[in-house]
């Protein structure tokens, strides 16, 4: 069997249009993989100049005083570990007392988000009540007041109650639902759950607690650990209302701890500051990353993109 020439061109013409889109496939492939290189490097670079605080933190913790701010590296000429030693027992009382302030603090305040802001959310996400888009609507409102605006009319409150000075002030609130932002976090969670889970319920015969109990909340985990795990940070980390509440240096959290570190008119302890600062943060890292991909699923499952 003979082959025209009109077959030939033709088998020549498709041969190099295949090589002209196996080169152009080659350049674009090549194109991608270096624009990734480039993003990943910017990134890194971005990281890096975001942990460089963390960084240096951590390398003034083992430095001697005099080098903290007379050095630019982050490197110690020696490591010391007296910063970590002195510093745990430098203040009148050891950091194990405010260790554990903090933690009652927070772990009454993570609590009372959860129950209190878990059963608003069910409200306005499941249950049908007379002006319920009103009340949400003013709810969200709360998100806009800034809490220096309402700082003193509630010191004024909780001083006439007696509160001052105990961690009623910083627990008591969160059982009330005032965190709006958590409330949102759940009912957008909620919101998506199907509603036939609830019929279902209904027919037979549990009550709205039941439902919220029996089958909401199991299917809420995620949105739950992320209130959880904001709610942690927010509030181990909170200096400003411990700072107005309580007076006496044995109750005091960790962030008012280490503002005994800095003397106004002596000699401040900057390496034994940063040294306790770094271990302040070791609970909140720890708890971070034991549960981040639970944050991922609960914003992502949250419409919160």
């Amino acid at each position: 069997m003979k082959t025209s020439a009109t077959d030939l061109e033709l088998a020549i013409q498709l041969d190099e249009a295949a090589r002209v889109a196996h080169a152009l496939r080659l350049t674009r492939d090549r194109r991608a993989r270096n624009g990734r290189i480039l993003k990943h490097v910017f990134l890194i670079g971005v990281s890096c100049v975001m942990l460089y605080p963390l960084f240096w933190l951590l390398a003034s913790s083992f430095k001697p005083e005099n080098e903290i701010f007379g050095s630019l590296t982050l490197w110690p000429s020696e490591f010391r570990l007296d910063n970590y030693t002195e510093g745990w027992n430098a203040l009148p009382k050891s950091f194990t007392v405010f260790y554990v302030n903090s933690a009652i603090v927070t772990g009454l305040s993570v609590i009372g988000n959860l129950v209190s802001c878990s059963f608003a959310a069910y409200a306005f996400a499941r249950l049908q009540f007379t002006g319920r888009s009103f009340f949400f609507a003013l709810m969200m409102m709360t998100l806009m007041i800034p809490y220096h605006v309402v700082l003193i009319p509630q010191y004024v409150q909780f001083l006439k109650l007696g509160w001052v000075d105990t961690y009623l002030p910083l627990v008591v609130p969160r059982f009330l639902a005032s965190d709006a932002f958590f409330i949102f976090l759940m009912v957008q969670f909620f919101r998506q759950l199907p509603r036939e889970l609830d019929e279902a319920a209904m027919i037979d015969g549990c009550s709205p607690f039941k439902i919220y109990w029996a089958i909401i909340l199991p299917l809420s985990l995620p949105a739950m650990g992320t209130a959880a795990i904001f709610s942690l940070i927010w509030v181990w980390e909170d200096f400003l209302a411990p700072l107005i509440y309580l007076n006496d240096i044995k109750s005091y959290t960790v962030p008012l701890a280490l503002r005994l570190f800095l003397d106004q008119e002596g000699k401040s302890a900057y390496g034994q500051m940063f040294a306790m600062s770094v271990l302040s943060l070791v609970p909140v890292v720890i708890f971070f990353v034991l549960f981040q991909k639970m944050i991922v699923r609960g914003i992502a499952t949250s419409g919160m993109k």
